[in-house]
């Protein structure tokens, strides 16, 4: 008891009348210390900090709620994003189920040609980052090798070629006046239509219409055939209106684009036209100061060139949004458009090619160059563009490939949807990645598709790049790396298992010898011993 008092007057507790606690002889003062000890550590751990309740805990990313991660993840680019999946293989998972790889791929590229996937994890259904990185991988075999296909059909020049490659068909005309269809893998022609007078300067199509125009001031229209392999049958269907024409333009048609909704229409005559698809009724007429000479439509808006102008409207109201003004000495003949629509691309009789940023798209927008190439010694009369290569076309016989990749990052994404961190951007920049030449002048128009660049010019005839040589070389390539890299690791781990399996040996004979060595130190006292008693 004198004990219990004892510690119970050092910690100043009150003595506890318990008489169970005393006939046992332990103060119940002694545990009201000890709880109200532990009530205080208890509160003082909460002001504490985790690192301090637990000094030898390290914590990560991967202790936040996956949600949380996916948010952080959706701030990277893909780059980024291929260095996190690296680090662990919970940041792996997360990585690549990240939806950035889908809004990535589809302000690049646009929605794929095959079924999106259903979900992650499916066998017969690629993910997102799977199809990135085999787009991606694509894009790289413009620069490796090529054949050349030559297409003959057209009697004279070849104005204008289009690529519609998800049915893997092209489409070409020109002074000739007749429309061509050809297969784009064999290069075979597929029909022709009947002559529809004058030049035609502008194709377009899509999986359900197909559409040209020529100087007389007409539209011609196709309409797919349910049930025909090559959608359109040119030259004229016994089913009823699949073929049409409009006239509204009173000069040349010179450029032509199409929509999920609507026709749109350029011409000498000043004006674009917008046309409703279904009704094929005129709803909108986009008045310029000169001639028009390429449009370049997306969602609601449409870029168009006039001149040495080039205009953005607004394709709903009519109203333009902003005008640059003499973006080139002389007129501006081709323009092209990223994706995502915030690019214009756009080549001039100046032989130069200037990249624009377009901030913003309602009421308003704001135009800031980006870039300029002067690739050519003469007017660059096409353009077409697929991320990353802007292609283009000359009157000096040459094509150009230039990767807008090289350039320096003014948003927060390549071609990305963000404002620009700064409004004047130095346009010194590189020449282009590529030049493809040795063909005769006067290349007109131009188009790219899968691993296609169509062209054709005033020699009449029609020249494809075909670069799928290049991708099986590039395939080739990688399929070897893999296995060299496999055989590396399978030589380190058996060297690592080889030199584990020497040190056992050693170790085993290193324990033989000790034994033996016993052995004969017996032996040896043994002997000495039988020495002995014979002494």
């Amino acid at each position: 008891m004198p004990k219990s008092i004892k510690v119970s007057k050092t910690y100043n507790c009150e003595e506890n009348s318990n008489p169970k606690a005393k006939n046992s002889g332990i103060s119940n003062s002694s545990f009201d210390c000890h709880s109200k000890k532990a009530i205080s550590i208890a509160e003082s751990s909460k002001q504490l900090p985790c690192n301090d309740v637990f000094p030898n805990y390290r914590w990560s990313i991967t202790d936040l709620p996956p949600a949380l991660i996916s948010e952080i993840l959706n701030c990277l680019d893909p780059k980024e994003l291929g260095v996190v999946s690296c680090v662990s293989t919970i940041l792996n998972r997360l990585a690549s189920e990240n939806q950035v790889w889908k809004e990535v791929y589809c302000e690049r590229w646009g929605l794929p040609l095959v079924p999106a996937p259903l979900g992650v994890g499916l066998s017969d259904e690629k993910s997102w980052k799977e199809l990135f990185v085999e787009r991606e991988f694509r894009s790289k075999t413009f620069l490796g090798c090529y054949s050349i296909d030559v297409l003959y059909g057209h009697t004279e020049a070849v104005r204008t070629v289009f690529l519609l490659v998800s049915a893997k068909l092209i489409f070409t005309s020109g002074y000739d006046s007749i429309v061509r269809m050809w297969d784009m893998e064999d290069g075979l022609s597929i029909s022709s239509s009947r002559p529809l007078g004058g030049t035609i300067r502008a194709v377009a199509a899509d999986t359900k219409l197909l559409v040209a125009g020529g100087t007389d001031g007409f539209i011609q229209g196709w309409k797919a055939v349910e049930g025909l392999p090559y959608l359109f049958n040119l030259k004229g269907s016994e089913e009823p209106n699949t073929e049409f024409r409009l006239w509204e333009h009173e000069g040349p048609i010179t450029s032509l684009a199409l929509d999920l909704m609507r026709i749109y229409s350029g011409s000498w005559d000043t004006t674009v036209r917008v046309w409703d698809r279904s009704s094929l009724k005129c709803l909108k007429v986009l008045r310029h100061s000169d001639w028009v000479w390429g449009l370049a439509p997306h969602d609601t808006t449409v870029a168009s060139t006039s001149g040495s102008d080039v205009y953005v409207w607004d394709a709903c109201s009519g109203t333009p949004l902003t005008v640059i003004d003499r973006a080139h000495v002389g007129n501006t003949y081709s323009l092209a458009r990223s994706h995502t629509g915030d690019f214009l691309f756009t080549g001039g009789e100046d032989g130069e090619i200037h990249m624009f940023e377009i901030i913003g798209h309602n009421y308003m927008a704001n135009v800031f160059k980006v870039a300029t190439w002067i690739p050519h010694s003469g007017p660059v009369y096409s353009l077409a563009f697929e991320f990353p290569w802007l292609i283009s076309a000359s009157s000096d016989g040459k094509l150009s490939l230039i990767d807008v990749r090289k350039l320096p990052r003014t948003s927060r994404r390549s071609l990305g949807k963000n404002i620009s961190r700064a409004k004047n951007v130095d346009c010194s920049v590189e020449p282009p990645q590529r030049m493809l030449h040795g063909f005769g002048p006067n290349l007109f128009s131009v188009d790219i598709g899968a691993d296609r660049i169509v062209c054709g010019g005033e020699e009449g005839v029609v020249r494809i790049w075909n670069f799928s040589q290049a991708l099986e070389i590039e395939r080739r390539v990688r399929a070897l790396k893999g296995i060299r890299l496999e055989n590396r690791m399978r030589r380190r781990k058996l060297q690592k298992e080889m030199s584990k399996g020497k040190r056992t040996h050693q170790c085993s004979a290193a324990a033989k010898n000790s034994m033996h060595g016993d052995r004969r130190k017996v032996w040896h006292s043994k002997r000495g011993m039988s020495s002995k008693l014979k002494a």
